[in-house]
């Protein structure tokens, strides 16, 4: 027992170390972001208010809420610096609900102001940036608070239960844990919306609706339909998403208007639909998938036996 104490205690130590060494870098990065750019932009007036504080968002808070903490790690003071910082996580919410317009701004701030445009080029020289731009730097915040879910994981599994540190511990790790999935989940569903949009750009004309509430886009790509009477394939492209699987061919390279389109050929509803494999268990070349609608069967054929099996996995899934 007292060896595992020993090596619990030597593991603890190191992740506090390396938890604090960290931080102090984290903290120069950001204080890199404030000094540089906020505070002189707000006392040169070069970028509007208003803009300044979407491009920048709540980063002072942010700042301010790591620096205590590394005050609390200074001393030790492991359970209340925990405690105290896991008050100020919401601050992390805000700032990743903030970061798609925050990145919009500074775009658009990037092409009209020519002022701004110049100062940052000018700022970003400087050897402390080390050749990072500061769309380099605006995403840190996001990446310590995984970081964080990890080292307070660690010192929690090398830290005794029978001590009073535990609770304060486990109670950190549940809210970085919870915080951390909300912060995934916004950018699951931002990325998803953008996939979204591209596929309903990609379609020629409005018919086919993919921008519906709910629907979550799963993949893509090419596949052989295998007519029911001995035609010749058609090679389709299809987009699988949650709900439907819709099958495409590209238009008219001459096309005037769609050259660079895809006409829709079918859409599929998927809460009818078996999925079996026909051939491709074996490590024979490619493979066949018959698809079961109610009023129609669908058979797909790949000469790749991945891509295949690929398609079989995720159509399952998405039935399922």
């Amino acid at each position: 027992v007292e060896d595992q104490r020993a090596r619990w205690e030597r593991k603890r130590s190191r992740t506090a170390k390396e938890l604090l060494e960290t931080e102090h870098k984290y903290l120069e990065q950001l204080d890199l972001v404030l000094t540089y750019f906020v505070t002189i932009l707000k006392a040169k007036g070069t970028v509007k208010p208003a803009a300044l504080e979407t491009i920048f968002g709540p980063l002072e808070s942010l700042y301010s809420a790591s620096h205590v903490l590394s005050l609390h790690l200074e001393k030790g003071n492991l359970g209340p610096g925990l405690e105290n910082f896991c008050q100020s996580l919401d601050v992390y919410v805000h700032y990743a609900e903030n970061l798609e317009q925050a990145n919009k701004t500074l775009k658009e701030q990037l092409r009209k102001n020519k002022s701004f445009r110049r100062f940052k080029k000018l700022q970003e020289t400087r050897p402390q940036f080390q050749g990072r731009e500061l769309e380099d730097l605006l995403p840190l915040p996001l990446q310590r608070l995984h970081q964080y879910k990890h080292f307070f994981r660690d010192l929690l599994e090398n830290t005794s239960p029978d001590t009073a540190e535990y609770q304060k511990l486990a109670k950190a790790v549940k809210s970085v844990s919870e915080v951390s999935q909300w912060v995934q989940d916004i950018f699951d569903k931002r990325e998803n919306s953008l996939q979204l949009l591209r596929v309903q750009k990609l379609l020629k004309g409005q018919k086919t609706q993919v921008l519906t509430p709910g629907r979550w886009y799963i993949r893509e790509g090419w596949l052989l339909v295998v007519p029911s009477k001995g035609e010749e394939l058609k090679r389709r492209i299809f987009f699988l998403f949650s709900d439907i699987l819709i099958s495409a061919k590209p238009c008219h390279p001459l096309h005037p208007l769609n050259s660079n389109k895809l006409s829709c050929q079918a859409v599929y509803p998927l809460h009818q639909c078996s999925v079996d494999k026909v051939f491709g268990h074996t490590q024979s070349q490619g493979g066949l998938l018959r698809l079961s609608f109610p009023h129609k069967i669908l058979l797909l054929m790949s000469s790749n036996q991945q891509e295949i099996h690929d398609w079989y996995r995720s159509l399952t899934a998405a039935v399922r």
